[in-house]
């Protein structure tokens, strides 16, 4: 079948690749509005063409796929929706819902949009960051399905299945609460620790290079994000991000504490009961 992507950076480029690599794609239309980005999606062969008219792009696609930022995603979908006709689908890959889905409750189509967010990605963006496979062995988290069509969640859920991703299906309220724990916290630590180590080591980044370890740069690489992608994010699931960043304050302040105290038979306990991630991830 014919899908457009409208933005190709990490996750519509990659699921280009995906898309091409599996045969689940005849002909691939990009709508991408960063000229270089447009050209180099060309070049990486990612996509058959680029559109820059909207209705023009959406036209002949069975399935629209929206990879924009978050805050443009609320100006871009309805766009789309107004285009769309029954025998269409559309899909979003954003991070948060909650805002997104009020933005469109009402629309009319509203039934010919499935909302999912795959849970994949790197720290990097742009056409160049697309990755083959990334979405391999990956969830996709359906969200609020109850309000969209039958037969476009069960394209949607089989378009990726074959990709292969695992299925999970979540009210929004639920997906934006989760994914804050899981990945939006995550994101927002390791640019905290990075801030924290630039101001500590000032002049001193050769220094920084030739210690920094395997743990360290782990920890620190989603730093490297585009916050034009981040900021957005945070912006919208901003209520959720803030209690689960209370709670790691928390976590923080009782682990310095111990430290302070030098208590370190606490510290080791503490330790002890954090090593219980092993259970869910091993």
């Amino acid at each position: 079948m014919t899908i457009t992507i409208i933005g190709l950076g990490l996750i519509g480029g990659s699921l280009a690749l995906s898309l091409r690599q599996h045969g689940l794609a005849d002909r691939l239309i990009g709508v991408e509005n960063h000229a270089p980005y447009a050209r180099r999606a060309l070049e990486l062969g990612l996509v058959d063409e680029i559109e820059t008219d909207l209705g023009t792009a959406v036209a002949p696609a069975s399935l629209i796929i929206v990879a924009v930022p978050m805050d443009a995603m609320l100006a871009v979908l309805p766009q789309v929706l107004d285009l769309v006709t029954d025998q269409q689908t559309v899909i979003d890959v954003g991070s948060t819902k909650g805002n997104l889905l009020a933005a469109v409750a009402d629309h009319s189509r509203r039934s010919r949009f499935v909302a999912v967010h795959p849970m994949a990605g790197t720290e990097y963006s742009g056409p160049d960051a697309a990755v083959r496979g990334l979405f391999e062995g990956k969830t996709l988290v359906v969200c609020d399905a109850e309000a969209s069509n039958p037969a476009a969640v069960a394209m949607v859920e089989a378009l990726f299945q074959a990709l292969p991703m695992r299925v999970l299906h979540l009210g929004a309220a639920d997906h934006d609460l989760h994914t804050a724990y899981v990945s939006h916290i995550s994101h927002l630590t390791s640019f905290a620790l990075a801030l924290t180590v630039l101001e500590k080591e000032q002049r001193g980044e050769q220094r920084i290079f030739d210690l920094a370890g395997g743990g360290f740069a782990s920890t620190v690489r989603l730093a490297k994000s585009a916050p034009a992608t981040w900021v957005p994010i945070f912006r919208q699931n901003r209520e959720n991000v803030l209690d689960v960043l209370d709670e790691h304050l928390h976590q923080l302040q009782k682990l310095r504490e111990l430290l302070v105290q030098e208590d370190y038979a606490a510290l080791t306990t503490e330790l002890e009961h954090a090593n219980a991630i092993r259970k869910i991830i091993p």
